[in-house]
């Protein structure tokens, strides 16, 4: 017996997305891309072939942005380029097939039975009820225990670092995935750590913020002028009662760049000067061998004058002695 459906009219057809799209993608989808990956899910379920060209006229968006939309799908293992065009993924089984490679922890179930203690459990289930509305992707158990293991994280800072994510509204894997690397190369593992970073962090944007106001930047500073700072107060190890010394000499330049001040504090750093007193004492001496040295060439300048003076007047009595003599 041959069973037949038929095909439904698009006024009462439907189209089908993974709840796995919307546990483990969605937030990292730019609105372009995402108009881009519904509308050729959409096609590709009537089999049909579009042109790039036409599919930006369509969904009125820049020819650009469809084909960087396109590599971000096949980036991110939405779509799969073919030699005839593009394949959708098969989420549901992709995600099933990376969930059970072979040594990562699988599931929510395996993690609960192989984390080292019962605490980690906790803390990612804290994280998938207060975070992700108790469904958490799949995908996340793997990354959370992942981190667990790579960073050294203790339980607190790991919710620490979902909730520093989600108050800034990008719990998406590759922000979160960045914040972990920035604590963890600045040694952060257990809360106290987490609180000395922060503690740290809120007195650079304090210095920032008091750099700028003296130099008159008020629309802020760019990227490369607070790496600059950054560079000072982390590798040089510097506060603002040095740097501000060095401020202060920019009052006797024209347009003084971050360039020109970073100059005199790396050359305050080459000298290992530590403290503000340690560099108002070379600044003093500083003065003091240009002072003494505008002295010495003053003096060789008189010397020099009084010399060619003696000469000419010795000139001159010769002169007058052959005068006499005649």
């Amino acid at each position: 017996m041959k069973l037949e459906q038929n095909e439904q009219p698009l006024l009462f057809s439907s189209t089908e997305i993974s709840d796995i799209f919307f546990s483990e993608y969605l937030s990292e989808l730019p609105g372009e891309y995402l108009k881009i990956y519904l509308y050729i899910i959409f096609l590709s379920k009537y089999g049909k072939d579009i042109k790039l060209t036409d599919l930006s006229k369509k969904l009125n968006i820049p020819l650009k942005t469809i084909n960087d939309g396109f590599k971000f799908l096949e980036d991110r293992n939405l779509i799969t380029k073919k030699s005839t065009g593009y394949v959708i993924t098969n989420l549901q089984e992709f995600t099933l097939h990376n969930l059970y490679t072979p040594n990562l922890t699988l599931s929510k179930e395996k993690i609960d039975q192989t984390a080292k203690s019962q605490s980690k459990a906790k803390a990612i289930e804290h994280i998938n009820n207060m975070y992700f509305q108790g469904i958490m992707g799949p995908s996340w158990y793997n990354d959370i225990d992942l981190w667990f293991r790579k960073y050294n994280f203790d339980e607190q800072v790991m919710i620490a670092l979902f909730d520093y994510c989600y108050k800034r509204s990008a719990l998406h894997r590759n922000y979160v995935q960045t914040v972990a690397e920035a604590w963890a190369s600045n040694k952060v593992k257990t809360w106290n750590d987490l609180d000395s970073y922060y503690q740290k962090q809120e007195n650079m944007n304090k210095i920032k913020k008091s750099i700028a106001k003296k130099l008159g930047k008020y629309n802020g500073l760019t990227q490369y002028e607070e790496a600059y700072i950054e560079n000072w107060i982390l590798n040089f190890g510097y506060d603002m009662n040095i740097i501000e010394i060095a401020l202060k000499r920019t009052t006797f330049k024209q347009n003084p760049t971050f360039e020109y001040i970073n100059n005199i504090i790396t050359d305050w750093h080459d000298r290992k000067l530590t403290t503000p007193s340690e560099v108002n004492a070379f600044l003093e001496q500083r003065k003091k061998q240009e002072k003494d040295t505008k002295n010495l060439k003053t003096q060789v300048n008189k010397a020099n004058y009084e010399q060619r003076k003696y000469s000419n007047l010795d000139f001159l009595y010769a002169n007058n002695t052959e005068k006499k003599e005649d």
